[in-house]
């Protein structure tokens, strides 16, 4: 790295060519995305790959199902896990019922999410 040093008023400053500076400040970022990175991770919380969100964000799909066939579950096999019908699970998943609080929170668990994930 090339750079000089100078004094004024009894101030020590480095000057280094603007490359170099931006390339400086390109770098802490970096390492403030690993930090960040790195803290999210040491959380132990379940992430979830980027077609998982964009389904449930860009999409605005039903989170329900979302994450249903994420896990790799039919409606059948969810409804069963949580005690329903498979069709008031598809009559939830399609918006045409809402769902009770209880039912909601079954699908939740069975789903290994966050209520509030789901609704």
């Amino acid at each position: 790295m090339n750079f000089e040093t100078v004094e004024r008023n009894n101030q020590k400053f480095v000057l280094v060519p603007i490359e170099q500076y931006n390339q400086l400040l390109a770098d802490i970022e970096m390492l403030k995305d690993v930090r960040d990175f790195r803290g999210a991770k040491a959380v132990d919380e379940e992430t979830f790959p980027a077609e998982v969100i964009n389904r449930l964000i860009l999409n605005e799909e039903n989170p329900i199902k979302v994450y249903r066939e994420y896990r790799e579950l039919t409606q059948k096999q969810l409804a069963d896990k949580v005690g329903i019908q498979r069709t008031y699970l598809a009559e939830i998943e399609t918006g045409r019922k809402s769902g009770s609080v209880k039912t909601l929170k079954a699908i939740a668990e069975a789903l290994d999410v966050d209520l509030t994930s789901i609704l």
